[in-house]
């Protein structure tokens, strides 16, 4: 199986970075590939990665496309964030990589996923690598968007855009691949929005579903003033304990695994030289349970946003396919009790909060105002 094979409904996109796998012609310094959510930067930039180190240009099976693919390739480094954002530190690190012959590839490629999440003074920091190349050395930064890159940095480098798959295409993936059965398979890329990984997600974890159905439940129960505070406090709350499940085992074993190494004892008072480290990695651990915090509720705004928008494609009477179409009972309820105008003006106070969100507003403050805009209005 090609190590391109993850990555799909996106054949015309990647034929850049196919081609330069084959023709050294082809071949640049720096790439910048970008798309929405879901649509396989990570798994294209992964893939580039092990073509560029395999002896037959991405076969899947060979050791150097296995490793390069897992994580475990010498001369493929990822940085994959778990904070809001990247930290000079972080680049600074993968610059010192950079500047080393590859070990046992044909390149040295360091891949850096979610790279809009880098400040304008880490971009700078970072330039000079990109503008100042070693020979046999690759940059894969992925982003969201080209905007989202230094204008510095994109200026000297090849784009290669994704685009959203076919959620037909998501569907098939989950049957062949991971043996959902196909109308489930079909349903949860349709929710998912033909994002790969919360497909998979959904169609694995029926708590995951429970959870999202929750979410898509606010627009039809919120009535009052009372019913929007409440319903911003349950989906914060919601957050609040996804990011502790996911972060609290992780963050008590890197504690430990800290103080094995430094030969400290956590039951009793640590030296002030070591304090400083211990005190270093909970901060660390604090923005990563931030970030999954805030992705946490953006995906449930995303979910919310995928709701209006069936109701609006109800109400314009448009041939559509739905993404809820196992909420089509409720859809077809609050479109016909709703107008146009509300949708509207319900998907702009979706965008609105996803805005604030970003920009550090309180989440529970965002949450409140966003439910207060829901409260459904009787059509005229």
């Amino acid at each position: 199986m090609s190590v391109w094979a993850e990555v799909v409904g996106q054949e015309t996109a990647i034929a850049p970075l196919q081609a330069a796998v084959a023709n050294a012609a082809a071949m640049t310094h720096a790439w910048i590939i970008t798309g929405p959510p879901g649509s396989g930067r990570s798994h294209a930039a992964r893939a580039f990665a092990a073509a560029l180190q395999c002896p037959d240009g991405g076969c899947g099976t060979c050791r150097a496309c296995t490793t390069a693919l897992s994580g475990a390739h010498a001369d493929v480094t990822v940085l994959a964030t778990e904070k809001v954002t990247i930290s000079i530190d972080e680049v600074r690190g993968l610059i010192a990589t950079a500047q080393s012959s590859p070990s046992e590839g044909r390149w040295r490629v360091i891949v850096i996923e979610d790279a809009d999440r880098m400040t304008e003074r880490t971009s700078n920091v970072l330039l000079k690598s990109i503008e100042e190349p070693p020979p046999r050395t690759v940059w894969l930064l992925c982003a969201p968007s080209g905007e989202d890159i230094a204008v510095t940095i994109r200026s000297r480098s090849r784009h290669v855009s994704l685009r959203v798959p076919d959620p037909e295409v998501v569907a098939q993936l989950l049957v062949e691949r991971d043996g959902v059965e196909p109308e489930l398979a079909r349903q949860c890329a349709y929710a998912a929005q033909s994002h790969i990984g919360v497909a998979r997600r959904l169609a694995r974890d029926p708590d995951a579903r429970a959870r999202r159905d929750q979410v898509l439940a606010l627009a039809t129960e919120i009535r009052g003033v009372g019913d929007a505070v409440l319903a911003a406090a349950d989906l914060a709350a919601v957050a609040e304990e996804d990011a502790k499940a996911a972060t609290e085992e992780r963050d008590v074993a890197e504690r430990n695994e800290l103080l094995r190494t430094l030969g400290a004892d956590d039951g009793g008072r640590l030296p002030p030289a070591l304090r400083a480290q211990v005190k270093q990695l909970e901060d660390d651990q604090k923005r990563r349970a931030t970030r999954h915090k805030r992705d946490v509720l953006d995906r449930a705004i995303l979910d919310l946003l995928s709701l209006y928008r069936d109701v609006a494609v109800l109400q314009v009477g448009a041939r559509e396919p739905l993404v809820n179409e196992s909420h089509r009972g409720h859809l077809e309820s609050l479109a016909g009790r709703t107008t146009l105008a509300d949708t509207m003006r319900c998907l702009d106070a979706l965008g609105v909060t996803r805005e604030r969100l970003a920009s550090n507003v309180a989440p529970l403050l965002a949450l409140e105002a966003m439910a207060l805009a829901l409260r459904p209005r009787a059509a005229a």
